[in-house]
């Protein structure tokens, strides 16, 4: 909360919307409660899983007016990603910083669909009303250099796996980079774990397992393909910090924070050391929070400490819809009451007033019509401009699809060239190399003939012989030879008693 919050509440309550579970934080002690119902004098902050936003980034120029940056992130993110364009999405984003681009203007956006924020809080604005903050989960990591919990600056990637959902965050100097749903959540990893066991087992004893067998020790039978999960997990991580430090330039990740939602009692970050050769820690953090909980869920620390930070210390992603009405003096209604009121006062003691807030009523109707103008061909010029680009890009889709297809018909003559230039050489080597072993025998060939049916080649060959012992030496001999090359087959050696010659046919397929 900020200065202004502080005065008007007396306490913080943190929602995780996936498992109905809530803290209440009310002088620095944080209470876990079951029976969370609503208070006017109680702030409310919540936050999305990875599962639940959209994450990406985008550039614009920097020539395009600060008043106008929302709409073109706006309409970019709409073109880049391929949203609907029926489907109002809630677009939040924050600006990041790239010193060697001196055009652009680079902005990690979050994007939401209003429908899925309200199925997913459904049951909880039943309890509480209302909402006043709802995060992404990756963004809450800031709060950690923002109250110098951390305070060494640097690449440090934060890896936290919960019941439904698992997450990789990148920062860098502090700021955000990048985020990566994983799919190891807890539940994730129990489906997981029955499938190298090889028999299911209950989610409870799973959970138990962890929170209770250290993997040094254990002698259970569950150590083996728990050690199995782990090495899958730490592959994936690998995988993604490999493609992080790809595309975002990144030399080395610096610093691991590994956690868990369930108090394991082997230690992810001696495993992530081991497993991926990067200095890691526990993401269990002093906050400065007393609670009764010996083990408490830090999504929900995370909550209550971004909630304490003034705006300009934190990254300001609101994605809440469940705002609570202003007060009275703000609401329209009661400005018209108090309207009225000093109307009506105002009346009696002068009665010119009605008068100037006649010609004042005029006048705002003329501005707001002049103002309604402005906008109206505004949105007609962004209109048509949209549908120039969709023309434009319609254009292109159909020389692309030409380019295509001249692409693959030059393809398959290059293939077919390189066909004749390979295969032709090879079947005369091949006829050379059969015709010395031939010789080797003394056995002849009366007549040579190649076939080909698809992917099967073959070469028929038709031998004569003085003696028939001669032709199975041979076939013995090209066995052997070409084992793995030609497969031969010969049905059988006939004689003829006028020529007392020995005739057979040989087929060679080609592998």
């Amino acid at each position: 909360m900020n200065a202004e919050q502080l005065d008007s509440f007396t306490s913080v309550i943190s929602v995780n919307p996936y498992n109905n579970e809530y803290f209440i934080g009310v002088a620095d002690f944080l209470t876990n409660t079951k029976t969370a119902t609503f208070s006017k004098k109680q702030f409310a902050v919540s936050y999305l899983d990875t599962h639940s936003f959209i994450n990406n980034q985008i550039e614009i120029s920097k020539n395009i007016p600060e008043e106008d940056v929302l709409d073109a992130i706006n309409i970019k993110v709409y073109d880049e990603l391929g949203l609907d364009q029926a489907v109002e999405y809630q677009v939040q984003y924050i600006e990041t910083f790239n010193n060697l681009d001196d055009n652009d203007r680079y902005f990690q956006v979050f994007i939401v669909d209003p429908l899925e924020i309200t199925e997913i809080y459904k049951d909880t604005v039943e309890k509480i009303k209302y909402i006043d903050v709802i995060t992404p989960s990756p963004l809450l990591i800031k709060s950690l250099y923002s109250k110098d919990i951390i305070e060494d600056n640097g690449i440090h990637c934060f890896i936290y796996f919960e019941e439904n959902d698992a997450f990789l965050t990148i920062y860098n100097e502090k700021d955000f980079v990048y985020t990566k749903s994983l799919k190891y959540s807890l539940i994730n990893m129990y489906e997981r774990f029955c499938e190298l066991y090889g028999e299911r087992i209950e989610y409870e004893e799973f959970c138990k397992f962890l929170s209770t067998e250290n993997l040094k020790s254990t002698t259970s039978d569950y150590k083996e393909h728990i050690l199995k999960l782990y090495k899958e997990i730490f592959a994936n991580i690998n995988d993604i910090l490999t493609y992080t430090k790809k595309a975002f330039n990144i030399e080395k990740v610096e610093h691991i924070y590994i956690g868990s939602q369930i108090n394991t009692v082997s230690k992810l970050y001696e495993i992530a050391e081991f497993e991926l050769s990067i200095k890691s820690s526990d993401f269990n953090f002093d906050y400065g929070f007393e609670s009764e909980d010996n083990h408490i869920d830090q999504i929900h620390a995370l909550m209550h400490i971004t909630a304490a930070l003034a705006d300009e210390d934190k990254y300001s992603c609101n994605f809440s819809i469940f705002h609570r009405p202003p007060k009275f003096t703000k609401r329209e209604s009661g400005k018209l009451i108090m309207f009225v009121i000093a109307s009506i006062l105002i009346a009696f003691a002068y009665p010119i007033t009605y008068w100037i807030l006649l010609y004042s009523q005029e006048l705002e109707y003329k501005l707001r019509q002049q103002k309604y103008i402005e906008v109206h061909n505004i949105k007609t010029t962004r209109e048509a401009t949209i549908k120039s680009r969709l023309a434009d890009r319609e254009k292109a889709m159909i020389l692309l699809e030409k380019e295509e297809k001249s692409y693959v018909d030059k393809k398959n003559t290059l293939i077919k060239i390189h066909d004749v230039k390979v295969n032709y050489p090879m079947k005369a080597k091949l006829i050379t190399s059969l015709i010395n072993d031939l010789n080797k025998y003394a056995v002849k060939i009366d007549t040579i003939k190649y076939d080909q049916e698809k992917d099967e080649k073959k070469f028929t060959l038709n031998l004569i012989s003085s003696k028939d012992k001669k032709i199975t030496q041979l076939i013995e001999h090209l066995t052997k030879k070409y084992e793995r090359k030609f497969k031969f087959s010969l049905e059988n050696i006939s004689f003829d008693k006028e020529q007392k010659l020995y005739f057979s046919e040989l087929k060679v397929y080609i592998l």
